[in-house]
This record gives C-alpha cells, sequence and structure tokens, in this order.
C-alpha cells in the first residue's frame, strides 16, 4: 500500500477514472462497472477496480483541486503502475454557447496554480492531453454522434474568485471553462510519460448564472463516463 492508498500491488488496473467526488467515484463503479470491489477507503477516498466490457479499469476519487489530485495521481503512477488516467469532472462554463450538461474535452489547460513555478523558473510550461486518447475520445463521440468541444480549459486554484468578472480575460483568450485539476494532471503524466486526458461536463455558467444540482454533479454524467469508458 501507498501513504494515501490501501491498495495490493495488482489491485488497481492500468486505466483509472479520476472523478474528483469519492461518491461519484462509487456511483460510477456500481453503474458502469462488473464486479467491482473496493480497494480503498483511506480518508474515505473511494477506490474501486472491476470490469467494462471485459476490460479491467479502476476508478478513483481524488478530491478537489491540483494538491490533493496530485498526490493520488502519483501513487497510482509510481506505486502501483497506472498508465492511463482519465479525469471525468465538472466545469463552469466561460461562454455562453458552452452550455450547461455539454461534453468538453481539454486539449490543454491553463492555470492559476503556482504547481510548476518550482520546475520552470522564469518559463512557462503548456501542459496538453494525451493524442491517442484524445482521438479515441473525438473519434468515439464522432460515432455516437455525440456533440463535443474541444480546447483550452483553465484550472483554478481558487474556486471561490475575489473577481467575478475575471472569467472574461480568460474567455477573451479562448479558454472554454473553469475547473480544477486538469493542469495538474496533465504536467503529472508528462513527467513519468504516461496519458492523461480530462473529459468535463458542464455543471454551471459563468455567463448565464444556470447551474445543476449537487446530486445530478455525483449521478447524472452518464455520456462523460461512457466516453471515457470507451476509451479502453
Amino acid at each position: 500500500m501507498s501513504t494515501h492508498i490501501e491498495a495490493k500491488k495488482g489491485d488497481i488496473a492500468e486505466t483509472v477514472l479520476l472523478p474528483g467526488d469519492p461518491l461519484r467515484a462509487k456511483w460510477i463503479a456500481e453503474t458502469f462497472l462488473e464486479n467491482a470491489t473496493c480497494y480503498n477507503n483511506i480518508r474515505g477516498m473511494l477506490g474501486f477496480t472491476g470490469f467494462y466490457k471485459g476490460k479491467r479499469v479502476s476508478v478513483q476519487g481524488t478530491g478537489m483541486g491540483i494538491p490533493s489530485a496530485l498526490i493520488y495521481c502519483n501513487e497510482l503512477i509510481s506505486e502501483y503502475d497506472v498508465k492511463n488516467l482519465i479525469r471525468v469532472g465538472s466545469a463552469g462554463s466561460y461562454h455562453k454557447d458552452v452550455k450547461i450538461h455539454d461534453i468538453v474535452i481539454a486539449m490543454a489547460a491553463s492555470s492559476t496554480s503556482g504547481i510548476n513555478n518550482s520546475r520552470f523558473l522564469n518559463a512557462d510550461y503548456s501542459p496538453t492531453a494525451n493524442f491517442d486518447l484524445f482521438m479515441k475520445t473525438a473519434l468515439y463521440a464522432k460515432e455516437k454522434n455525440i456533440p463535443i468541444k474541444a480546447g483550452n480549459v483553465l484550472s483554478a486554484d481558487e474556486f471561490y474568485d475575489d473577481d467575478f468578472e475575471s472569467y472574461k480575460k480568460w474567455a477573451d483568450f479562448g479558454v472554454l471553462c473553469v475547473e480544477m485539476e486538469t493542469a495538474g494532471l496533465y504536467t503529472i503524466a508528462a513527467k513519468f510519460n504516461v496519458k492523461a486526458l480530462s473529459i468535463l461536463t458542464i455543471s454551471d455558467s459563468l455567463v448565464t448564472k444556470k447551474s445543476i444540482t449537487a446530486s445530478d454533479r455525483e449521478s447524472s454524467f452518464n455520456t462523460m463516463v461512457e466516453m471515457a469508458l470507451n476509451t479502453l
């Protein structure tokens, strides 16, 4: 077992879905996986391994924000030999045409986090998605006639920003939405030479002020999860 995951070596599949909410991890396991077993309950950050269409897959909650997500991603990669990490999370829209329940695939991730400042002094690192996972997901969406949007997203450190209009600058430069983990995920995947992708469902809009309920965030993201599972 690692510091934050009590699984034994071999308990976790090479591909792991990463919701922030551990209860969403439980819902994914119960809804989509066959013969799912729980391998982690440390700090209530649930993790499960089961089978989807005969293929072994795990799902692990990561908590909120880059620091929390990186703890689990680091241990999954370095201690459990995970090769594919797919974030399935919620995001806030920065544009009128990026609407509630829309699916966004993060090609790249800008960030307000200082996570890479110590690595790249006086320089800016650009965290990007794995091309193979991105193309598999995009082609699956096209095959199933699932509308998607793809582009740059913002991984923010603060959920409650003092400047309520700050999103407009990011929107002006084409950033589609805001969430809290993707830039960290893409960076650590690059560091360890593994694959990573972030698939997001729009749960609220900074433009229209519309949002879905907390219970919907936990259990209504079927399309996003199906897209992730069909990259296997």
